[in-house]
């Protein structure tokens, strides 16, 4: 039996339920786009370069993108196993790193760009 292919429009639909699932649900996700917002509106209020601003856009798309992996790898541990399981630890763990590793080269990188601005 052949499986019927989804419409664009649906994928992207799913995609956007996906976001909105995210920034309702979980507490880093709410966390990250406040911190994103802040960066846009500060890079608005100092006027930041085109170059800067693709940096930092790259930069938060990127952040937000780990956040969300982390937290359906997160779903997707749990739906596996309800007890601890050294496996499951590392998983989320590792996903948490990444998330960790992205938001920490974002605020040096976020550093490098706005602090000139205001010496």
């Amino acid at each position: 039996m052949e499986k019927k292919r989804k419409s664009l429009a649906h994928s992207f639909g799913c995609a956007l339920q996906g976001i909105a699932a995210g920034i309702r649900e979980e507490r880093n996700m709410k966390i990250h786009c406040c911190a994103a917002a802040a960066v846009l509106g500060l890079g608005v209020w100092i006027g930041l370069s085109l170059m800067e601003w693709c940096i930092c856009l790259i930069l938060c798309g990127m952040v937000l993108a780990l956040e969300l992996v982390n937290s359906s790898l997160e779903s997707l541990t749990d739906l596996v196993t309800q007890e601890w399981e050294p496996l499951a630890k590392k998983v989320k763990d590792l996903a948490a790193g990444a998330v960790l590793v992205g938001a920490v080269t974002a605020a040096a990188v976020g550093g490098i760009i706005f602090v000139p601005h205001f010496l």
